[in-house]
């Protein structure tokens, strides 16, 4: 097994973000990126194959963020790219119907349970903000449930005690939302039945959905507890409200039919993103048919764009969706993922390191705290500086995180029992100075 050479030379990386921050704000296109919560200066990565990303020093990883989950099959798979190209050759984008959209459509409604009919759009945050004006509109109802420590995208109201990027940066919402749009946010706790039974007895009838990742993965993951999302299924039809099931991190990363196949719960309505790009950028939402038919043209809701349904994105997605249709490698990364969080539970309890592993399974997130972790408020017990000193000798000896205590790591088809073990032992290095 190879041993990792602490790194030593950033330079170049350090040079781009030095011309980065006079044009960026704070020198990159989102927030985590910035490595404000862990210290240090970003890399800049140059390019990845497979497992591994290299950065522009040429700084070799093995990377765990895989572009923050889309990329299951891991780096520049060769269909993909091959389909990418060529595409490209046909046209980069047309503003209207192809026969892409249509087998694209036709492939996502025959994954996952809730989908009768779907909406290509460009992003995760453009497909929750629309699928939540949808729920608005089939209710006439203004309320919006979602859970303390949730991300849903970066759309007004929606950034109310919010996880990911959010949580990273340490602030409870967003200036720039009017407090009025904030109001028409109702906040919980994740896995709480009591918590969602009071706001539905005390304001139920003005409640158009609860929106939620089933396995929360934007506070770090969360696995629901047994039986939870039945219970808030039937609680919310008895209040009339709708079941927004956001699986722009879920869809596709847990198994062929999602969370919810995985769950036995159809929602309403769901969101998808990620994964259905297979690393371009585009995003969706669909439900029952009904549902979906208040949308416009066909109805009186209406969203609209000009890059939703990009032959590229699309012709990526389709490629991507192919592979895990036929070679269904599920079962070996959930085995990996497996591997990884039992590898790394270890090496933190021979460091004296108290964590809590939290995998469902090709995501999983080390919380340094000793749990259990179950919710926001317990994950945000963790001890951020504990983790900026793990993840910063993870970087050195080679190994790609999340510069974020509340992300998760994601295992890719590409990855190899091998890289987890070298994984696992660059990690117990990183734990011991944890621990100083």
């Amino acid at each position: 097994m190879a041993t990792a050479r602490p790194y030593a030379n950033f330079s170049r990386s350090r040079e781009i973000f030095g011309q980065a921050v006079e044009l960026i704000p704070g020198g990159v296109n989102s927030p985590v990126r910035a490595f404000k919560s862990v210290g240090g200066t970003p890399v800049a990565i140059a390019r990845g194959s497979g497992s591994r990303v290299w950065d522009a020093d040429g700084n070799e990883y093995i990377d765990y963020i895989g572009s923050w989950g889309p990329l299951i099959l891991g780096h520049a798979p060769k269909p993909v790219v091959d389909t990418i190209c060529a595409t490209a050759a046909l046209g980069t984008s047309f503003g209207a119907l192809t026969e892409r959209e249509v087998e694209f459509a036709r492939t996502l409604r025959g994954a996952l349970p809730a989908l009768e009919m779907v909406r290509l759009v460009s992003s995760g945050t453009e497909a929750v903000m629309s699928a939540i004006r949808l729920a608005r509109g089939v209710t006439q109802r203004s309320l919006v449930i979602k859970f303390e420590g949730g991300y849903h995208g970066h759309s007004d109201g929606l950034l109310a005690k919010a996880g990911s990027g959010v949580a990273t940066q340490g602030i409870p919402g967003s200036p720039g939302v009017p407090e009025e749009f904030a109001a028409l946010t109702l906040t919980i706790p994740f896995n709480d039945l009591e918590a969602l039974r009071q706001v539905l007895e005390s304001r139920g009838s003005e409640v158009a959905c609860l929106i939620g990742e089933p396995t929360p993965a934007n506070m770090g993951v969360t696995p629901p507890r047994p039986g939870y999302w039945q219970k808030v299924r039937k609680m919310l039809t008895d209040a009339g409200a709708l079941l927004i099931f956001d699986e722009v991190i879920t869809g596709f990363r847990l198994g062929w039919s999602g969370a919810q196949g995985l769950l036995g719960v159809t929602p309403d309505l769901c969101t998808l993103g990620k994964i259905i790009g297979g690393g371009l950028p585009v995003g969706a939402y669909g439900g029952r048919k009904e549902l979906m038919q208040l949308m416009a043209p066909e109805g009186p809701v209406y969203q609209a764009g000009t890059l939703s349904g990009n032959p590229l994105a699309v012709a990526a997605g389709q490629a991507t969706l192919n592979i895990l249709r036929e070679e269904n490698p599920y079962p070996r990364i959930d085995h990996l993922g497996a591997m990884l969080a039992d590898g790394l539970r270890e090496a933190a309890l021979d460091a004296g390191v108290p964590v809590t592993v939290n995998q469902t399974g090709s995501m999983l997130t080390v919380f340094f705290t000793a749990g259990p972790v179950t919710g926001w408020e317990s994950a945000a017990k963790s001890d951020t500086k504990r983790y900026a000193a793990y993840f910063r000798a993870c970087l050195r000896n080679g190994v790609m995180l999340a510069p974020s205590q509340f992300e998760a790591a994601f295992v890719s088809a590409a990855h190899t029992e091998a890289d987890i073990a070298e994984t696992i032992e660059r990690a117990r290095g990183a734990f011991k100075e944890a621990a100083e």
